[in-house]
């Protein structure tokens, strides 16, 4: 089935669009890696073509390579129902080059595009509403790009005397504990009790040495 897929998806793009096909999970799944400026025309192609039928985007989400150039992956998720096929496409941008926004072919795009912009701070060209979607209001950063720090950078509780919660600068108020790492059989060398059983045995050899005598 992804064979008869590739093989259809390449003549119908052709040399029309920069896409470039590869293989994910030992060839199973199809993934198409497109430039952000074909990016329209070839979701627009894989949705409207009788034959493909991709009338479902079920999920819009990111990847953060830090030591690219262009560091975040954007990555479509598509179903085409009368197909029953999956297919991947994938495009990559920076902090600064907006994507263009997919919410015009596929309205559901709105909700994943801004959860996308909200954990990893990619920005979508034509999106309406571009507000943060599982962060608070006034959050600083985007949670998921690689360099976020797993602390955070304010916590939140609530302030008796306020009557509110309140934000504040992250406190560690409890060092860092060191730990080894070993399991507690290997690190424990004496069992409690161990002791009667060392007790037990020289009784035991006493009471023997002097029955021989």
């Amino acid at each position: 089935m992804v064979d008869a897929l590739e093989n259809e998806l390449r003549g119908l793009i052709a040399d029309r669009l920069p896409v470039a096909f590869t293989r994910e999970r030992f060839g199973a799944e199809l993934v198409l890696h497109v430039t952000r400026d074909a990016l329209l025309p070839l979701m627009a192609l894989l949705r409207d073509a009788p034959s493909l039928d991709f009338a479902q985007l079920m999920d819009v989400c990111g990847v953060d390579w830090p030591e690219r150039p262009e560091r975040f992956e954007v990555v479509y998720n598509l179903l085409s129902l009368t197909r029953n096929e999956r297919l991947r496409v994938v495009t990559t941008t920076d902090a600064e080059q907006p994507v263009p926004s997919v919410a015009s072919i596929w309205p559901t795009a709105t909700w994943f595009e801004r959860e996308t912009w909200d954990m990893y701070g990619v920005v979508f060209a034509g999106l309406a509403d571009l507000r943060r979607l599982l962060t608070d209001y006034g959050f600083e950063g985007h949670p998921l790009r690689k360099d976020f720090p797993l602390t955070g950078f304010v916590e939140m509780r609530y302030d008796a005397e306020a009557g509110r919660v309140v934000q504040e600068p992250v406190k560690l108020v409890q060092d860092f504990r060191s730990f080894d790492f070993m399991s507690p059989w290997e690190a424990m060398t004496t069992l409690p009790g161990d002791e009667k059983v060392h007790l037990n045995r020289i009784a035991r050899a006493e009471d023997e040495k002097g029955d021989k005598a």
